[in-house]
């Protein structure tokens, strides 16, 4: 295959909380950016910018050779590239498609599978990092499909992340995804608990927070969504119903591999309450509010 990273038109679909800052240091590292999102006002600071605008997927890839999507649900997945203006269909031979949503290994594979057939080429590489990792450039991006591909489009990776790994075949991606998201479930358990114990002690947790965060306890969660709790910040780096679908998605894969994950399990129940109540639009972090 020609090197066509070095002639890339990027197509990007979604341009949320992570997105928008993906396109934008995109653009500011001199891509070429054309967006597709439902809600065009959510890409109006895209656009300004400089990125060109789509009106469809269909449209999107009609203009592009290296397709980006990171969206909301495996359902959203399949839409844009299965629908009926779906990316598979619409496609030139030889384009590079990357799916960095967090979605399922079996559509990974779907996706993967289908592309070959029509002469494309695909990767999974769901990141993690929250809104801050994806301003800052600093997301761990986790990819799966052809060495290869990986290879011709690490100068992309380069510019959303700085800790890219390569995993293996089509779907490794997204099962390193869900290792990612069992740590993370469990973790939150923790650090919300020891916040709480902090402040119910009559300790100051800001100043506790400097003690623990640099020793055994620490982690991003603890550094990061930590001081949100404290600081009563639940707006959303990442929503609690897309954590809900992750931990789903675990748990189902987990299944089928007959493995009990408690940690997990607890958690999911955990964050099942807070969506009852009203909260699936908050950050991760209002997992604080279960205790009041």
């Amino acid at each position: 295959m020609a090197h066509l990273i070095e002639t890339a038109k990027i197509g990007f679909i979604g341009t949320g909380v992570m997105g928008k800052s993906m396109v934008s240091n995109l653009l500011k590292a001199g891509f070429n950016v054309t967006v597709y999102n439902r809600t065009k006002e959510k890409a109006a600071d895209l656009l300004k910018a400089g990125a060109g605008w789509a009106e469809s997927p269909k449209e999107l890839a009609k203009q592009t050779n290296v397709i980006i999507s990171i969206v909301g649900y495996p359902s959203d997945v399949e839409e844009i590239y299965f629908g009926e203006e779906g990316i598979i269909h619409y496609a030139d031979e030889n384009t590079i498609i990357i799916d960095m949503t967090t979605s399922t290994p079996t559509l990974a594979k779907k996706i993967a599978s289908c592309a070959k057939e029509k002469g494309m080429y695909s990767l999974d590489a769901p990141v993690s990092g929250g809104d801050i990792g994806a301003r800052d450039g600093k997301l761990a991006i986790m990819v799966g499909g052809e060495q290869d591909i990986f290879n011709e489009v690490i100068t992309i990776f380069e510019v959303l992340g700085t800790n890219i790994v390569y995993q293996g075949e089509s779907g490794s991606g997204q099962h390193t995804k869900m290792c990612n998201q069992i740590a993370i479930a469990s973790n939150m358990i923790g650090v919300t608990e020891a916040i709480v114990y902090a402040q119910k002690a009559g300790l100051n947790p800001n100043t506790v927070l400097k003690s623990i965060t640099t020793g055994a306890a620490g982690s991003w969660s603890l550094s990061n969504l930590a001081p949100r709790m404290i600081q009563g910040d639940f707006e959303p780096g990442f929503y609690i119903k897309h954590f809900l679908k992750d931990m789903k998605i675990a748990l189902e894969e987990a299944e089928r591999m007959n493995l009990e994950l408690p940690g997990l399990t607890l958690a999911k129940s955990l964050y099942d309450q807070l969506a009852e109540a009203g909260e699936e639009d908050c950050g991760t972090q209002a997992l604080y509010k279960h205790f009041f």
